[in-house]
């Protein structure tokens, strides 16, 4: 594994990398994570075949806080980020994989960014702008509010982590809520139920580039049949993937199967690249 770090205009940004050979892969982590919960696919058989690379966002994990808190931690912020990273990279095309929050900026990303071959989304509800759209997307339960909390107390951190991570919870996944700048969950939870960056719905319904959805059949905060229910317009496999007896982070508690579906995306996806078709499927979302 290499680390590395990354200089931005709101933080310095921490990376994880497998290597600089095969197709790039972007893993995007949630809302107080870090790019650790992404270990059973980085130190996993995918390393082999592609360019694993896993961020951290600003304001958590080994990654600074951000300069420009207000900016920085809204999701359109935090894609400008992201989008400063690949500029880094020198990435011509890449799949990103985004988790919970890092969905919700994968999808952002999505709309304008054309170095985007495929997005894989999981535990992230595409939801349209404003308040009514968001609600919709999200199971009406009272633990959703520690998602936007900004100082969270020890026991609920523990009950964060539980949600999060299932039993895969570990000290180390919990270490990284209490180290999240607690500034980001209000204004990007703030941010969220203003409308401020992409109508995800209306994004995930016109765009042309492959799009995986997967979830866990326990998932605690999208509202599965919500998820299932959009008119995407090119829905890898023709179907939402629900990866049985797993939560909100299914690459965690089930890596295997998810692992499986992952590396066919991605080699969907890079076929794509290979042909020369992003740059027009890009054209047909716009």
């Amino acid at each position: 594994m290499f680390y590395s770090r990354i200089d931005t205009r709101q933080a310095r940004i921490a990376l994880a990398e497998t290597g600089k050979s095969g197709f790039p892969v972007l893993f995007v982590h949630g809302n107080s994570s870090s790019s650790k919960v992404f270990v059973r696919q980085m130190e996993s058989p995918l390393a082999d075949r592609y360019r694993l690379i896993a961020l951290d966002l600003p304001g958590h994990g080994a990654s600074d806080d951000a300069a420009d808190a207000k900016a920085a931690y809204t999701i359109p912020g935090l894609a400008n980020t992201v989008g400063e990273v690949l500029d880094a990279l020198t990435i011509d095309h890449i799949v990103i994989v985004g988790w919970s929050l890092g969905g919700h900026v994968g999808i952002e990303l999505l709309d304008r960014d054309p170095r985007i071959a495929g997005l894989m989304i999981v535990g992230t509800p595409p939801v349209a702008r404003g308040v009514l759209g968001v609600l919709r997307g999200f199971q009406p339960q009272f633990d959703l509010t520690l998602t936007t909390k900004g100082r969270l107390t020890g026991r609920e951190m523990d009950r964060f982590a539980r949600l999060c991570f299932g039993e895969a919870a570990s000290p180390e996944l919990r270490d990284a809520i209490a180290r999240t700048d607690w500034r980001m969950r209000k204004i990007m939870g703030h941010g969220l139920m203003m409308g401020v960056g992409v109508d995800q719905k209306k994004v995930v319904e016109h765009s042309a580039l492959p799009l995986a959805v997967v979830n866990g059949e326990r998932e605690p905060f999208a509202r599965l049949d919500y998820v299932a229910s959009l008119d995407y317009a090119n829905l890898w496999d023709g179907k939402c993937h629900v990866i049985g007896a797993a939560g909100h982070a299914p690459f965690l508690e089930a890596p295997e199967k998810f692992n499986t579906l992952l590396e066919r995306f991605v080699d969907d996806a890079a076929a794509i690249a290979a042909a020369g078709r992003v740059s027009g499927l890009r054209r047909r979302l716009g």
